[in-house]
């Protein structure tokens, strides 16, 4: 497509260069070198309009079909009806000015017409989270279900915070194709994590590193798109009370593993995607009765008491298990604890 552009952008400079010299020679008429003269004037334009006619024609038209495609239904109806109004008041004012002569009387409608209705486009496109949250509030128009908050359609967008980002797993998450949504990240945690990247404390310092190479990793690799947010909502002090402004904007979820940021959102009506509860919920489940199998790597806390670990990091207290240590043994589950830290299993060796 691009060649076909640059063809004809090569022939239309060549069409300009002869009509600017059509009239017998131009600026060149009378000079000794006349023909060679005319001959690169015509080259000249032919290279600059195969330069520069897909820049005005092709990447224009790029970024305008890429901008379009980031809003929303509700969002492309409100900038289109901003158009509309302002192309209305623009010919509201058109009428009375095209009295004046011209050529003041030809231009200065058409100008006015389109000042207002990019302006007014403009100025929609930039108030449109407001605009849409009115029209919902009158009943005009209604959020598609894919953005309506609380629903958790598979394509709402979900709203990433710092913690899950440094986490990492939600990489994992994305790729096993357990988000199909768009992951927006909002450029207020980017800064955050390079602030956390730039920390003195090694620690810190790996952890930036770490969400930020994530961040990446989720850009290259595809399986899940990802939005980086400017919405900065300058009203809003704290880094959580943007994510939660940012997430009632888009109508999306919080993925978050922050304790506080988790229960501040509940409290406001959003839906939270933790990713800790997610780990939890895939644990198998385990029933009292059932018999597994575990090495009995360290004592408990109780005198007696030994302890192991499932494949998933399950807890499981192995009572009578401290003369078993460093040995793989069948156990019997007695019971299982649900804690704030996660699930632990009772169990006692299955007698041989």
């Amino acid at each position: 497509m691009i060649r076909v552009i640059r063809i004809l952008g090569a022939a239309l400079g060549l069409l300009i260069g002869l009509a600017l010299v059509a009239d017998q020679g131009g600026p060149f008429r009378g000079s000794q070198y006349e023909g060679a003269l005319i001959a690169a004037w015509l080259v000249a334009w032919a290279v600059v309009g195969f330069a520069l006619l897909p820049y005005v024609t092709l990447v224009p038209a790029g970024w305008l079909v890429r901008e379009v495609q980031e809003l929303s239904t509700a969002e492309f109806v409100t900038a289109v009806g901003g158009l509309l109004i302002g192309l209305l008041m623009g010919l509201l004012l058109g009428l009375p000015l095209s009295a004046f002569a011209a050529p003041i009387g030809t231009w200065l409608p058409i100008g006015v017409s389109v000042v207002l209705g990019l302006g007014m486009a403009g100025l929609t496109i930039a108030k449109r989270h407001d605009l849409i949250a009115a029209a919902e509030a009158v009943g005009l128009i209604r959020r598609p279900a894919a953005e309506a908050p609380g629903l958790g359609p598979d394509e709402a967008p979900v709203v990433v915070d710092t913690s899950a980002i440094i986490d990492g797993r939600i990489a994992d998450i994305a790729e096993a194709g357990f988000l199909p949504g768009t992951l927006v990240i909002s450029r207020v945690v980017l800064d955050e994590l390079q602030k956390i990247a730039d920390s003195p404390d090694t620690l810190r310092r790996n952890r930036g590193r770490r969400g930020l190479e994530i961040v990446s990793r989720l850009q290259k690799e595809g399986r899940t798109r990802v939005e980086i947010a400017d919405d900065a909502f300058p009203e809003v002090a704290e880094v959580d009370g943007k994510l939660v402004a940012l997430a009632r904007a888009r109508g999306g979820p919080i993925l978050t593993n922050d304790f506080n940021l988790n229960r501040v959102a509940e409290i406001q009506g959003l839906r939270v995607m933790n990713v800790n509860s997610l780990a939890n919920a895939l644990k198998p489940a385990v029933l009292p009765g059932e018999e597994l199998r575990v090495r009995v790597i360290q004592e408990g806390k109780e005198p007696g008491q030994g302890v192991g670990f499932l494949d998933d990091g399950t807890m499981i207290v192995v009572e009578g298990g401290t003369r078993f240590l460093d040995r793989e043994i069948d156990v019997s589950v007695t019971r299982v604890l649900q804690t704030v830290a996660g699930r632990m299993i009772f169990a006692l060796p299955r007698a041989e």
